[in-house]
């Protein structure tokens, strides 16, 4: 082993937070390495999660012809003898052109990346081991942004044939007839009406009694009918407590004794930092009892010169706000005015079919605050874009104060949500009331008009009758 190489910062991960965390120390002058031991850059977020499952999401799109059925009148299910090959072209097109991207962000920032397993030997010094010897590195800071794995319980039978956690399920050699999704969460929802809408039989396995918990009732309300109005099955309060995998399939024993058979089953149930062969002991840090590492409001771990973030540190572990983190933790940890904190407003993408976003508040916190609201809506079906895109089943849902009508939340559901709440979120952001939507000019036709209908929508309930929306 040779003696150590010393860096400004060490980064632990290649994904979001750490190839952003990176980019930024780098670009302030400071000596940067970069350490990865998969073969590809990017992390989940390129490799396994978000890019993939959302270009697969596209891909389905557009070859159920499930966007085009309220337009044309048509229902018909997927193209005849389409292969997975056909299905993932796109998929692996973005997939490498994201990962081509992240290689040259680092060459521009004069980044060292270095292939291998990182480890600590101590608090500043971490081994890098790799097919082709050992490096030892010493870092003035360090920054953990190795993500998260699945959680596999050990009453699961995982072959990854038949039986797949959300980092292996699209390894896949094959669209199957029938699927099982355990998690009734944001990544088993993406994948269940991703799958139906290429015409698999799904059934959505949950042990709560409602998809996605955090979002307000409505929308999650509106996704279960969505979701079942195209033929999804759902079994709410249960879960598997015995998988058996056969040549044929994967047969699932519930807790109540219900037996489920279906050609394959995915596991969306939980993650948790991926940590192993770290030695996070031998720096002096240790994970929580929901498995990430414990941070400030600075991403600083106990040891103050280790910062981590991204999903390393749990929740949102979202890929937007992973990079917000790594570039505030280096930002702090190296005294750079530059970037202070991350927006504590964020927003919440879930790229289901329909898809949905939302911000700030919704009913459901504001009775647990006791805020005095109103909502008002406006429907995809009362809007020409939403006509012409064949999205008829779409809602916008403001929520605003009573006593000023200053904006207190906002919730999509519906073609485009993922882009239409940043107009909101400015509003929400700068504290303004939703007389700011009616005053405002939209295009037209636009789904960015249903803000001004919401909100006049809104100024009707709180009048206590509906303005004529003029």
């Amino acid at each position: 082993m040779t003696s150590s190489e010393t860096f400004d910062l060490i980064v632990i991960g290649c994904g979001p937070a750490g190839e952003k965390g990176g980019a930024q120390a780098a670009y302030f002058g400071k000596r940067v390495a970069v350490i990865e031991r998969a073969e590809h850059m990017g992390g989940s977020c390129i490799n396994t999660g978000t890019v993939p499952s959302k270009t697969l999401r596209e891909s389905a799109l557009y070859f159920s012809g499930l966007k085009q059925r309220g337009l044309y009148g048509i229902d018909y299910s997927l193209k005849e003898n389409l292969t997975v090959h056909d299905f993932m072209h796109h998929e692996r097109e973005v997939v490498d052109m994201e990962r081509q991207r992240i290689l040259k962000n680092l060459v521009l920032h004069k980044i060292e990346l270095i292939r291998g397993q990182a480890s600590f030997e101590d608090a500043h010094t971490v081994i890098v081991a790799s097919l082709i010897g050992t490096r030892r590195l010493k870092g003035e800071v360090l920054l953990i942004s190795t993500g998260s794995k699945p959680h596999r319980p050990s009453e699961i039978a995982f072959d990854d044939i038949h039986t797949f956690d959300s980092d292996t399920f699209l390894q896949m050699d094959r669209i199957p007839k029938s699927l099982a999704v355990i998690g009734g969460g944001v990544i088993g929802c993406e994948y269940a009406s991703i799958f139906k809408a290429l015409g698999v039989d799904v059934t959505l396995v949950d042990g709560r009694d409602r998809l996605l918990p955090f979002l307000d009732n409505e929308i999650s309300d509106r996704l279960r009918d969505r979701l079942a109005d195209i033929g999804m099955h759902f079994l709410f309060n249960e879960r598997p407590v015995k998988t058996e995998n056969s040549a044929n399939g994967v047969r699932l024993t519930m807790k109540s004794g219900k037996v489920l058979e279906t050609d394959a089953a995915l596991f969306a149930a939980g993650r948790r930092a991926a940590v192993d062969g770290l030695a996070l002991e031998k720096a002096g840090l240790f994970i929580n009892d929901r498995g990430y590492i414990p941070v400030d409001e600075h991403y600083r771990t106990t040891v103050p010169h280790i910062y981590a973030a991204g999903d390393v540190i749990g929740f949102p572990a979202l890929a937007s706000t992973s990079m917000e983190q790594g570039r505030v933790a280096v930002c702090h940890a190296f005294h750079l005015k530059y970037k202070e904190r991350v927006a504590s407003l964020l927003p919440m993408g879930i790229y289901t079919i329909p898809e949905i976003s939302a911000a700030g508040e919704t009913e459901e916190s504001c009775k647990e605050k006791k805020l005095d609201y109103v909502v008002g809506r406006a429907l995809y079906e009362n809007n020409a874009r939403g006509h012409i895109t064949g999205d008829t089943a779409g809602m916008l849902k403001l929520i605003f104060s009573r006593a000023d009508r200053k904006l207190l939340g906002v919730s999509i559901i519906g073609e485009n949500a993922t882009e239409l709440i940043h107009i909101g979120m400015m509003v929400l952001d700068n504290g303004l009331t939703i007389d700011e939507f009616i005053e405002q000019v939209f295009n037209y036709p636009t789904l960015s008009e249903t803000y001004k209908y919401a909100a006049y929508d809104g100024l009707g309930n709180l009048a206590g009758h509906k303005l004529r929306e003029g």
